[in-house]
């Protein structure tokens, strides 16, 4: 079956990948997501139309309710083909599974076939200036007025939010709670006067992230997923969501990068170097031991701790090859012809931020440390 619909997926791509499409191969992604956003939208319906998203979710909710296995063959044929990266990416691969798990019929029935269809894009809303990894530091309020929630607070580094109509917020809806009780999980409508984006001009010269200020925003009553004050779980659901399947897509482009850097070096040749030659070899069996712990991971069904160790192993491996790039490329990496970064410029640059976003070194150790050594938590003010 796996090879049947790698064959598939294959044939479809090289059909689809033309024309318009064909300008998209390699377009998009961290750093990149500028690039030919509206047209990679329209490459996104159209995978919409052919079955081609949502491969995970289950069939009476419009997926192909593939399993596992199958669906880490669709995603490493996506990126083996150079496809775009996706727009519809944090709806479909992290707030579809969260409803699907802890939504309630009439919220299921609303918003999965607007995702499914690319009709309605997500951004999340989880970190804030105080509260970056350490999540549970939240101090964004809702409070009830009539039949809607009043929401006042700050986000922060919220990716593409100047391009959602949604986002799902982790607010404090428990006056005088702490940590992580107290918490909801809101769905809140971005278009409206209590709402403001300001975007966050990054290293790389773009602003994918962005500051979301709200101003007594509101939203409804009935647009809470699970029970109030449970947020804390559907959030760990979402982030649960967030290092799964996907991931092994995302280390096929890992594996692309390595290979155009091994073919720059052969070019350039800097391979020579006994000391970059080694360091090129570090990342391929990196990479090799990268993908076989998220196989392992995958195939459990309570990753637990390993997803915090996949988080650790992924961002340090990337942002080493950021700097390789720099070592291959040698004096021509300091310059930027006309203002505008190359491929490994703009890969160095971005990947500075990789061991912090997405939950940082720093937490990921702490929860290895606490939760599987056993060692004293740290103290909390």
């Amino acid at each position: 079956m796996n090879g049947d619909l790698r064959q598939q997926l294959r044939a479809w791509l090289e059909q689809n990948l033309q024309g318009e499409f064909a300008n998209l191969r390699g377009v998009g992604g961290p750093g990149r997501e500028h690039e030919q956003y509206e047209l990679r939208r329209q490459w996104d319906r159209k995978l919409a139309e052919a079955g081609w998203t949502c491969l995970g979710w289950p069939v009476e909710h419009g997926g192909r309710g593939a399993s596992m296995a199958e669906q880490v063959a669709l995603h490493e044929e996506y990126a083996a083909a150079n496809a775009p990266f996706r727009v519809n990416h944090i709806g479909e691969e992290l707030l579809g599974p969260t409803l699907i798990a802890f939504g309630t019929p009439e919220q299921q029935a609303r918003f999965l076939p607007k995702i499914l269809a690319v009709e309605e894009l997500w951004c999340q809303g989880y970190s804030e200036p105080g509260a970056g990894s350490d999540l549970a530091s939240v101090a964004t309020t809702a409070t009830m007025d009539g039949d809607e929630w009043v929401i006042t607070g700050q986000k922060v580094w919220t990716s593409l939010a100047h391009e959602a109509d949604w986002c799902f917020v982790l607010a404090r809806t428990g006056p005088g709670s702490r940590r992580q009780q107290g918490l909801s999980y809101l769905l809140v409508p971005m278009d409206q006067p209590g709402i403001e984006v300001r975007p966050i001009r990054q290293l790389t010269g773009t602003s994918e992230f962005n500051e979301v200020f709200f101003d007594r925003a509101r939203t409804s009553r009935d647009l809470v997923v699970g029970e109030v004050g449970d947020g804390w779980r559907v959030a760990m659901g979402t982030l649960a969501f967030e290092r799964g399947v996907a991931t092994l897509g995302q280390q096929v482009g890992f594996r692309r990068e390595l290979d155009a850097l091994i073919d720059k070096a052969r070019q350039n040749g800097s391979i020579d170097d006994p000391v970059i030659k080694e360091r090129l070899t570090r990342s391929w069996i990196g990479l090799e031991v990268m993908r076989a712990h998220a196989v392992r991971t995958l195939s459990r069904k309570d990753p637990g701790y390993e997803a915090s160790v996949s988080k650790l192993v992924w961002a340090r491996w990337h942002r080493e090859l950021g700097e390789l790039a720099m070592e291959v490329c040698g004096a021509e990496s300091m310059i930027a012809a006309d203002g505008e970064l190359d491929e490994w410029q703009r890969l160095f640059l971005f990947s500075r931020a990789d061991t912090i976003y997405g939950g940082s070194d720093e937490i990921q150790r702490t929860i290895i440390a606490e939760r599987v050594l056993g060692l004293p938590k740290e103290p909390r003010p």
